[in-house]
């Protein structure tokens, strides 16, 4: 792999104008240090000293498209609560354009509280009251769509199992990038079984390729991508490994597969997000398949050595992509 023609698509990252559709939570850190176990049941007592918040779910996807490009916009639906007040205040302090995000009083933003003692996760708890999007909903964000989507080179779509999307607002999504010839990748839910007819790119985990493909978790990942290659349709479909890295799935070409570039692993939350933001960024800015496969492997491994829902900076990538 050519690494300066790498960076220099990396260069193109800053022009390109994305949406993130999906799915939006919280993600609340509380950070702090294990003095003793319990005396009531044999679990550490945490003491905590500080706690950070920060976008979570396809806002995190936005997050981490944002240190690339400052015409990043997201779609999705926050609860009228404060959770929803203190996302919708993160994302606006992060210039990420919100302006397509509906507030709904009927539901609750999705909060994921993580406690972290000495660099490692001890629990995390959710709360969240999963709830369909409503027709009028769907319709307000079908409109949305149509009205700015010539202006965009690129929709991300990740989708959570939440309840934002549908099968109606993803043949929409399908149906309008495809009119108007944008990259459309997709980082799947395994249960809601939706259907991305002529989407640029599919990102499943292990799990989620296993669970979709119909095989055993312990499967031959080469059987599993061939599969999903057939049954989705896609122009390709990107495996991600975890420690083995990541396998491309293209037809009429040889899997692809790039080896994990990590170098230290503290904590993989939001691993995932990271990979599909670069993946089409990659993508938008004229980057093959496999040139956007390994870019993203690379944003992985570094994202993955940060304790946190964390970023990656394109000085960060740069780096990595020069360093053979």
């Amino acid at each position: 792999m050519d690494s300066l023609r790498l960076s220099h698509i990396a260069g193109r990252f800053a022009a390109q104008r994305i949406l993130v559709v999906g799915d939006l939570m919280l993600d609340e850190f509380l950070w702090g240090q294990v003095s003793r176990i319990s005396p009531e049941a044999p679990v550490p007592v945490v003491d905590v000293v500080s706690e950070t918040y920060y976008p979570g779910g396809a806002a995190n996807v936005a997050r981490n498209v944002r240190e690339f490009s400052a015409s990043t916009a997201l779609m999705g639906l926050a609860g009228a609560d404060s959770g929803g007040d203190r996302l919708l205040g993160l994302l606006a302090e992060g210039g990420i354009d919100t302006g397509a995000v509906q507030r709904d009083a009927a539901r609750s933003t999705a909060l994921k509280t993580r406690v972290i003692a000495r660099h490692q996760q001890v629990v995390r708890v959710d709360r969240e009251r999963k709830a369909n999007i409503a027709p009028e909903q769907t319709e307000l964000a079908i409109a949305y769509l149509k009205r700015c989507m010539p202006v965009l080179d690129g929709i991300v779509v990740a989708d959570y199992g939440k309840g934002f999307l549908t099968q109606a607002l993803a043949d929409a999504i399908c149906a309008i990038a495809g009119q108007h010839g944008k990259v459309l990748t997709v980082d799947p839910h395994p249960h809601t079984s939706l259907v991305w007819s002529g989407a640029t790119a599919i990102k499943p985990n292990r799990a989620e390729a296993f669970l979709s493909a119909g095989m055993p978790p312990d499967g031959d990942v080469l059987e599993a991508g061939r599969r999903l290659l057939e049954r989705w349709q896609t122009g390709s479909v990107l495996i991600t490994l975890g420690d083995q890295g990541m396998v491309l799935f293209e037809n009429g070409r040889a899997p692809y597969h790039t080896p994990t570039r990590a170098k230290d692993v503290f904590d993989v939350s939001g691993a995932g997000d990271t990979a599909i933001a670069v993946l089409t960024l990659a993508l938008c800015a004229g980057a093959t398949p496999a040139e956007a496969a390994e870019m993203a492997n690379r944003a992985s491994g570094i994202v993955v050595g940060k304790l946190g829902t964390a970023t990656v900076t394109l000085a960060e990538l740069l780096a990595s992509l020069a360093d053979q």
